[in-house]
């Protein structure tokens, strides 16, 4: 399918050219060098994290996150359930298993009444899991001050999967800098882009070392090459990062460019039965995707997904959750049906930063035609 306007597609500010030729003219185009080191520094400036390490994607920063953690194959751990594969292929990578948690109604995020029956009930199982990742959805914040309540309560250790919440703050604090990790991506769709990549976040200098020497296959200091560990190839290219510093830049722009995208979308499709995906008291989300669930059950968005690719526009259904997955079919969840009806229910409407308001008109004049028609 060709496409005329797509869902987040990448969009290059003033300087990431400028910054790449600097990368190609020093000739450190590959993994680390002056880029790496300063999109690292200037993330942690953002988010006020007191660690960065730049990867080549969220998943990896999650993988790291858990192995420095000590998860071991055949650990429990909780994540939300209502998310992107890439949070849980990091737990199956270290053998460990996963269990679902569902979503709130209230934020769509997920639900600490929830999470707090999981414990309960896998205590009296004699179950006790090892590590929550709870995603911040679509860059819309989780209700991270109970979840964190209950993490603490139980003993978990609380990871923050940020991978679409760049630019999102929790009560001040921006997302994925509160709990004990927490991973960014930087994949071609999301608010900022370095092609390909991801970068951890952690408040513990120790294990974030102990990322770092993971992250460059666990080679030892020693002028050739010794290993007593595995590790991988995770870090990021300086070239990557090149662009990466240039489009962290221009966050705040691109955050408030696609939350002015959020309240068209608000604006021009006020007469449907719809309702957008919440923000929570005292957060801002980054509206990374405008994403709205339908709710008199008469609309099928799978079939307004395959219209609007008619018109040339692409959009996608919300996420399938974990729970519901055939991988995961015999995996232990804990649901209220929440995020299956928002799945059966819902859209991700195209909000990529380069967008003008007559764009999002001709879209939501297409969405009010299907509409009409059902």
């Amino acid at each position: 399918m060709s496409f005329r306007i797509f869902l987040s597609p990448p969009q290059m500010g003033k300087n990431e050219q400028k910054y790449v030729d600097e990368a190609f003219r020093s000739n450190y185009i590959a993994p680390l060098g002056e880029f790496v080191n300063r999109f690292e520094k200037d993330a942690m400036s953002y988010t006020k994290s007191s660690n960065a390490l730049a990867l080549n994607s969220g998943t990896s920063a999650l993988h790291l996150a858990l192995r420095v953690s000590g998860i071991k194959s055949g650990d429990y751990i909780l994540a939300s359930s209502f998310t992107f594969i890439g949070s849980i292929d990091a737990i199956l990578y270290e053998g460990a298993i996963p269990v679902f948690i569902d979503s709130d109604e209230d934020c769509w995020n997920l639900s600490p009444k929830l999470l707090e029956e999981a414990c309960e009930k896998l205590k009296r199982d004699g179950i006790y899991p090892k590590a929550l990742i709870v995603t911040h959805l679509y860059g819309q914040c989780a209700k991270l001050d109970e979840i964190s309540e209950i993490c603490k309560k139980y003993n978990v250790l609380l990871i923050e999967d940020a991978a679409e919440s760049l630019g999102a703050f929790y009560k001040g604090s921006h997302t994925g800098a509160i709990g004990e990790f927490g991973a960014l991506s930087f994949n071609g769709n999301k608010i900022i882009t370095t092609s390909g990549g991801g970068m951890l976040l952690g408040k513990n200098e120790e294990l974030m070392q102990k990322a770092r020497f993971y992250s460059t296959q666990a080679r030892e200091n020693l002028p050739y090459y010794e290993h007593k560990d595995y590790g991988y190839n995770y870090r990021l290219s300086n070239i990557c990062a090149a662009i990466g510093v240039g489009q962290l830049e221009e966050i705040e722009s691109k955050v408030q460019k696609r939350r002015e995208i959020f309240s068209w979308y608000e604006e021009l499709l006020k007469g449907l039965e719809v309702e957008f995906m919440p923000e929570l008291k005292d957060t801002r989300g980054n509206r990374w995707l405008t994403t709205l669930s339908f709710k008199n059950g008469k609309i099928n968005p799978f079939k307004l997904v395959d219209f609007l690719a008619t018109k040339g526009i692409e959009s996608r259904p919300l996420w399938k959750p974990m729970h519901l997955q055939p991988l995961f079919k015999d995996s232990l969840s804990f649901n209220n049906g929440v995020s299956e009806n928002l799945f059966k229910s819902g859209i991700c409407l195209p909000s990529g930063g380069a967008l003008l308001r007559s764009d999002i008109e001709e879209i939501c004049s297409f969405v009010l035609d299907f509409v009409k028609r059902v």
